[in-house]
């Protein structure tokens, strides 16, 4: 017997049992980013890796650690995405959709990171992400926020969630304040742990998340990044903040919340649960205000988030008691004897074109009528239409209620849609 090949390690199956709850999340954050007005654009899974070094930063944990990287026949350096950011604006530029011009898009799909597997969190994940491009104003940064509060509104979830918001400032800001932070933990570079002491050289602002207790303890007394901004960047958080409380938008300002990657300016925010054991995040972003002029673009300024899917989807499962997830089958077609094959299969096709919202199969195993009955309830349709000889040839169909204690009806083939739509009133 030949080996088994099993799936790489990270990369998971989506099972049809599982699909029907991700097939329903995905339909309410499409719905919600319609209302929006929001256009969806699809890109590549494969870019040059320098897309993302010069995006990213060299110096992330992203890319020193956790991107797929190879070189093609051509001995070019090609990388699986690890986000979405990055090829959304490296595609905004090339097909000239940014220039003096304001887009709101948003992406669907398998990204890749290269990390240890765990609840949640895959090698081979997926994720939403929303970019808002030619728009400076703050006012952006309350539409995004209030669209996640809407579909977690949607997903029932909001009692479950968090927002927490931060200004990083400027550039410039940031270089001031990473001298200063850096000069104050060389004096406790003794307690950092492995990770914070290459940080410190790399990219020390990632510290301030770090989940060492110890650490976190000696950031207590480390100055803070709000006594580093600039006017500018003051003055759009003030509004962003104003404007969420005018909206009912509850948040709590996390002066550590600075994320992970090395585009990100200004206004910073995540949306963190705890309802899946320790905090997680289930949805971060901010505004990228230099991201297209670093990617060889015009100055366009830059606003957006992404979600992961596989938290999200966990997260639904774990807080809601009922998901209306639609059945994958309505109504099953069981027949048997002769002549009976070409009405079933009419039949079949009669309804997928009278009731397109409603999902028919056709037993297409063979066997009597019981072993048919025995596969039309494991189904899941709540009820099964019988063609036998006599119903074939009076032009009639048998419906057999599978979930309900009610007697069978035989109803005219001409008249069968609408007896079934009937059922539902």
């Amino acid at each position: 017997m030949a080996k088994i090949i099993q799936a790489i390690r990270g990369m998971n199956d989506c099972l049809p049992t599982e699909t029907p709850i991700w097939q329903w999340v995905e339909n309410q954050i499409r719905n919600t980013l319609a209302s929006y007005g929001y256009s969806e654009i699809r890109m590549p899974i494969v870019e040059s890796t320098p897309l993302f070094a010069r995006a990213i930063g060299e110096v992330t944990d992203v890319v020193e650690k956790e991107m797929f990287t190879f070189n093609d026949r051509d001995d070019e350096s090609l990388t699986l995405r690890p986000e979405g950011t990055a090829g959304c604006v490296r595609a905004g530029i090339q097909n000239g959709l940014l220039y003096n011009q304001e887009q709101r898009l948003w992406y669907m799909g398998p990204m890749f990171r290269y990390e240890r597997p765990q609840k949640g969190r895959y090698r081979q994940f997926h994720q939403v992400g929303v970019e808002i491009f030619g728009i400076s104003n703050p006012d952006i940064d309350a539409e995004l926020i209030l669209l996640t509060a809407r579909l977690w509104r949607q997903l029932g979830i909001i009692d479950h969630v968090s927002l927490q918001l931060n200004s990083i400032g400027s550039l410039e800001a940031r270089r001031n304040y990473r001298t200063a932070l850096v000069e104050y933990l060389q004096q406790y570079y003794d307690i950092l742990d492995e990770d914070c002491k290459r940080r410190l050289t790399t990219n020390p602002l990632r510290i301030l998340d770090s989940k060492n207790q110890a650490v976190q303890a000696v950031l207590d007394n480390a100055p803070k990044l709000q006594d580093y901004l600039d006017e500018e960047s003051k003055a759009h958080f003030a509004e962003l903040c104003h404007l969420l409380d005018q909206l009912g938008i509850r948040y709590e300002v996390n002066q550590k919340l600075v994320r992970g990657l090395d585009y990100y300016n200004k206004t910073v925010f995540e949306w963190v649960t705890d309802a899946l054991g320790a905090q997680g995040t289930i949805c971060g972003g901010g505004r990228y205000d230099g991201l297209v002029e670093q990617l060889g673009g015009h100055a366009t300024c830059g606003v957006g988030f992404a979600m992961g899917l596989e938290r999200l989807v966990l997260l639904v499962q774990e807080v809601n008691k009922h998901i209306p997830v639609a059945n994958p089958v309505d109504f099953y077609v069981v027949f048997a004897g002769e002549n009976t094959a070409v009405p079933a299969f009419q039949l079949a096709e009669k309804l997928r074109n009278e009731l397109p919202g409603k999902h028919t199969m056709l037993n297409c195993s063979g066997g009597n009528f019981k072993k048919q009955f025995k596969r039309a309830d494991k189904s899941g349709a709540t009820i099964a239409l019988v063609v036998g000889e006599s119903e074939a040839m009076n032009n009639e169909v048998v419906v057999k209620f599978l979930r309900e204690d009610r007697p069978q009806q035989t109803i005219a083939l001409n008249d069968i849609a609408q007896f079934l739509v009937s059922l539902e009133n």
